[in-house]
């Protein structure tokens, strides 16, 4: 059974929104778990379409109120951010059974063994977001569960124009969607899909 929406103060639901970047043949990390591939893709220009894509993300990440990741990513980050404070203001969940290092920030670690766990971490997360969007950085198994769960509402994916063969995929299981926009922004084909619920 679905999850009701929670509301906003303004009447508005709450979104849970999977938004990342995907290579063209559908991986957000190449077979090493890197998003080396991703940032290969040159720096656009100011004023460009790309500048503007970029903006967008940046806007959408601005918006959200509470964030949720997997390990694999949480470590992608540190270990690409090496000596920079933690980029994320908000409270954010880190879907792990590993001991990873604290790198500052309102960072939540949590397991989530089985579907009334993940139900209840969701509902914390958008407690937290108070009223904004939750947002999924990734991977793909925890968007694909999210989904499955009736929890996961929207999904914004930038399409780079790199195939990588291989990695960890979008989405790990099936996911009905429903498309919303598409549009090109430079280099990238952005697309936004309505989750199906059953």
């Amino acid at each position: 059974m679905a999850a009701e929406p929670q509301r906003t103060r303004r009447g508005h639901p709450v979104r849970t929104v999977y938004n990342t970047a995907t290579s063209l043949d559908g991986f957000i990390a190449d077979q090493d778990n890197s998003l080396e591939w991703l940032f290969s893709v040159e720096e656009p220009e100011p004023g460009s379409a790309d500048a503007t894509a970029l903006g967008e993300t940046e806007d959408f990440i601005a918006r959200a109120g509470a964030i949720v990741m997997g390990a694999t990513t949480y470590e992608w980050i540190v270990e690409h951010e090496s000596g920079k404070p933690w980029p994320y203001q908000v409270p954010t969940w880190v879907l792990t059974h590993r001991e990873l290092p604290r790198v500052g920030g309102n960072l939540v670690f949590a397991a989530a063994d089985s579907d009334q766990e993940l139900r209840d971490l969701h509902a914390e997360m958008v407690g937290a977001a108070d009223g904004r969007d939750v947002w999924v950085v990734g991977g793909g198994r925890l968007a694909a569960d999210l989904a499955r769960l009736g929890l996961l509402d929207e999904v914004v994916v930038s399409i780079a124009p790199v195939s990588l063969g291989g990695g960890a995929p979008l989405l790990d299981g099936r996911v009905r969607l429903r498309a919303l926009e598409a549009k090109l922004l430079g280099a990238f084909a952005c697309l936004r899909y309505e989750v199906v619920r059953d």
